[in-house]
């Protein structure tokens, strides 16, 4: 990349590679915490921390949480590469976006935001974007962005969010399209922001801190505050529906606790349609085994032991479900359950139990001994 001899000034109007004009100049070695460096190979997002308190100090922005997938994006000699939160390359099943990506008119560049398919009403639809990759609609698909790591030849990580969202916006303003957004912050109260989001039906609301950096782990400068629990799990098994066993009636669900070990974390038998209870049913029979991968004492068969209930069918724990509920019950299983969708951006060896910050961790489940009996 070409640098102006004025000093504080990234040059990016070099028009010879593309035949049109790149993105203004703007003051970019003059942002605290900017440092010139090589384009990055890899890069892991930064991750928020649960949160049931709002922020009771600093400056903070807040930003709607998306409903959809997060998306970083490496732009290298003006072409688009999309990754998810893994690493993993899905250029290819959004190619209309990295297309959109790669007209930016930036040479290289990391990206951060969220990938969503917009409802009728204006809102995130989680099911729509699982519709647009399985029916190879990627058209539908809109970026949110919300951060700029690395921008044409410097690093921003050091730099203050302010000043990367000042960036990232000039950029998106002059160069964006349909496909390529700003994820708008609001300031101010967060208590009304949240009770905004909530109001419009939302999952919920992003806290930064402003002067922040960008940190490549989970951080108490991001903060979700969420409207209702919702979070993923390992589906461990399933139970047929009564009188129709071609679709599954409900999910049984887990997650590993801090020793990496599967636990029973209750079933969920609604939020699908028929449809959906069918292709669940072939898919999940497909890695059907004998033997559970979590403890079977846990899941409370003699509950289950109605007409209107099937047993229970164990699978291997390689399918990821997004679940919302109201809370953990004693036992430690969710209560009032509803089926979202299924994630294929996350590794079932990830999902953890997620505890809110400055709230006491939910009940873990009683263990069981030889016997049977519960112990604490």
């Amino acid at each position: 990349m070409k640098k102006s001899a004025a000093k504080g000034k990234a040059h990016l109007s070099d028009s010879r590679t593309t035949g049109r004009k790149w993105i203004p100049s703007y003051d970019v070695d003059n942002v605290s915490g900017a440092v010139a460096a090589s384009l990055p190979d890899k890069l892991l997002p930064q991750l928020a921390t649960l949160s049931k308190e709002l922020p009771a100090a600093g400056n903070w922005v807040y930003e709607i949480k998306l409903d959809g997938y997060r998306i970083l994006t490496r732009l290298d000699a003006g072409k688009a590469h999309l990754f998810t939160r893994n690493g993993n390359d899905w250029t290819q099943r959004m190619a209309p976006l990295a297309q959109d990506l790669g007209a930016l008119g930036v040479r290289s560049a990391w990206l951060d935001g969220e990938v969503v398919v917009m409802s009728d009403h204006g809102v995130p639809d989680f099911n729509a974007l699982q519709n647009a990759f399985d029916t190879a609609r990627a058209e539908s698909i809109a970026y949110f962005v919300f951060d700029l790591p690395y921008f044409e030849g410097y690093d921003l990580r050091r730099a203050p969010l302010h000043a990367r969202k000042r960036l990232l916006r000039e950029l998106v303003a002059a160069k964006g399209t349909g496909r390529v957004r700003y994820s708008e912050d609001f300031s101010g109260d967060a208590a009304t922001v949240l009770k905004g989001a909530c109001a419009m039906k939302l999952e919920g609301i992003i806290a930064k801190r402003s002067d922040a950096p960008y940190v490549s782990a989970r951080t108490d400068t991001w903060l979700k505050l969420k409207c209702t629990r919702r979070q993923e799990f390992v589906i461990v098994g399933f139970r047929d529906r009564a009188n129709a066993t071609a679709q599954v009636g409900s999910l049984l669900l887990g997650y590993h606790d801090d020793e990496g070990n599967l636990t029973y974390a209750g079933a969920v038998g609604t939020g699908w349609n028929a449809a959906t209870a069918v292709a669940l049913r072939q898919r999940l029979g497909q890695i059907e085994v004998s033997v559970p991968t979590v403890d079977a004492r846990t899941v409370e068969p003699g509950r289950w032991a109605k007409s209107d209930r099937g047993p229970e069918h164990w699978v291997k724990p390689e399918i990821v479900a997004e679940v919302s509920f109201t809370e953990w019950t004693p036992d430690g299983h969710v209560r009032h359950p509803s089926f979202l969708a299924l994630r294929s951006d996350k590794p079932p060896s990830q999902i953890t139990r997620e505890a809110a910050k400055g709230n006491e961790m939910p009940p873990r489940p009683k263990k069981r001994n030889d016997r049977g009996a519960i112990s604490d």
